[in-house]
């Protein structure tokens, strides 16, 4: 055979079978978006004025989230795929088929998508008070300690939905302050389901090849050998309440640690007796500082080094709400000091035989 009908014939026996697995992804996405209420372009667009830039709430890894008026005057949030994004019709498809079974008071709920051409669009409903880390990350502080507690118990509360009382296990593998939105009574709600994976029958935990977070949140055994479980998101959740205590960032510089993280500096305090100083000085109610004491005790448990150690987020919220147990003492946590997490981009190259590692970083932005 000569070698250009050979080349013909291998292109045309290849083109059908590119074809066959694009048609097949197509029709998949078509079947899960039977389940959900369809929007057009046309009226998303009128919705958000165009998507213009003033009606930006804000910019994650999956691209810009605009805010929006439909006809009937109900407000919403349109989270649309940028052409520029590393994400695509796999977290599209994953949130879709993830958040849409879902219904909880501690989650945001969905409300439909649009999919016309190349636009991939999610609709959310309106969160007015954006999302928790415009309360948490600036000065003068805007949360009282009683709302704050009560937003750290409601993450608590749906990510326990999530782990156990829906009808799958799922594990969120993004959990951060941007990635809660608070409603117009400051009740949270966990937001942004893309990298979100599904358990089925009595799996508690999975191994990925593609590890996707955001470092400072993301637990040591998920960031280096690609392990997650519901052990992961109680780490992220144990990071969370070490911030909301602070009102600072896991990344934060410390002004005599240069090279402390967070987690480093608050099991300094812890070990030096002296945890009290993990405090953020704005919060001034002394009736509530047993209670701030024993969050930043939870949350030291929660962010231990190896998963086995720390509890299952049904025994956290109960160690949060409990003013008589004893708690155990906690062990050392994991990236004690920052540069390991400023190294982790650096150190993709040694992992790349077990991980590729997609950061995703969301813009300081209410939605």
């Amino acid at each position: 055979m000569h070698s250009w009908i050979k080349h013909k014939f291998i292109t045309l026996k290849w083109i059908p079978t590119r074809i066959k697995k694009d048609l097949t992804k197509r029709k998949c996405l078509q079947v899960k978006l039977q389940e959900l209420p369809l929007f057009n372009l046309h009226e998303l667009a009128s919705a958000a004025k165009n998507f213009h830039q003033s009606n930006n709430l804000g910019q994650g890894g999956f691209g810009p989230v605009h805010k929006g008026k439909l006809t009937n005057g109900q407000e919403i949030a349109v989270k649309r795929l940028s052409r520029t994004s590393g994400q695509g019709i796999e977290e599209f498809m994953n949130e879709v088929v993830v958040i849409s079974k879902l219904q909880h008071r501690n989650l945001v709920r969905l409300l439909g998508c649009c999919v016309e051409g190349e636009e991939k669009i999610l609709v959310y409903e309106y969160m007015s008070n954006k999302s928790l880390d415009a309360f948490l990350f600036v000065k003068p502080k805007l949360l009282d300690w009683r709302r704050c507690f009560n937003i750290m118990v409601g993450i608590g509360r749906g990510l326990l939905y999530l782990h156990r009382d829906s009808r799958l296990i799922i594990i969120h593998r993004d959990l951060k302050a941007s990635n809660i939105l608070l409603d117009e009574e400051l009740n949270s709600k966990i937001s942004d389901f893309g990298m979100a994976r599904i358990f089925g029958g009595n799996k508690d935990q999975a191994n990925t090849t593609r590890v996707v977070g955001t470092y400072g949140y993301m637990s040591p055994e998920y960031a280096m050998e690609g392990r997650f479980s519901e052990k992961s998101d109680v780490f992220s959740f144990g990071v969370l309440l070490l911030e909301m205590v602070s009102g600072r960032r896991n990344s934060s510089f410390y002004d005599d640690e240069q090279d402390m993280s967070l987690l480093g500096f608050a099991w300094k305090m812890w070990n030096a007796n002296n945890i009290v100083a993990l405090k953020d000085p704005m919060i001034r109610e002394p009736c509530f500082e047993m209670e701030i004491l024993r969050c930043i005790h939870v949350g030291l448990l929660c962010v231990q080094e190896f998963a086995e150690d720390r509890s299952s987020v049904s025994i956290v919220i109960f160690m949060l709400k409990s003013e008589t147990l004893d708690l155990p003492q906690p062990k050392q946590p994991a990236f004690i000091e920052r540069r390991i997490a400023l190294d982790a981009g650096s150190s993709q190259h040694s992992l790349s035989k077990c991980s590729v590692n997609n950061v995703i970083v969301t813009m300081v932005q209410g939605r």
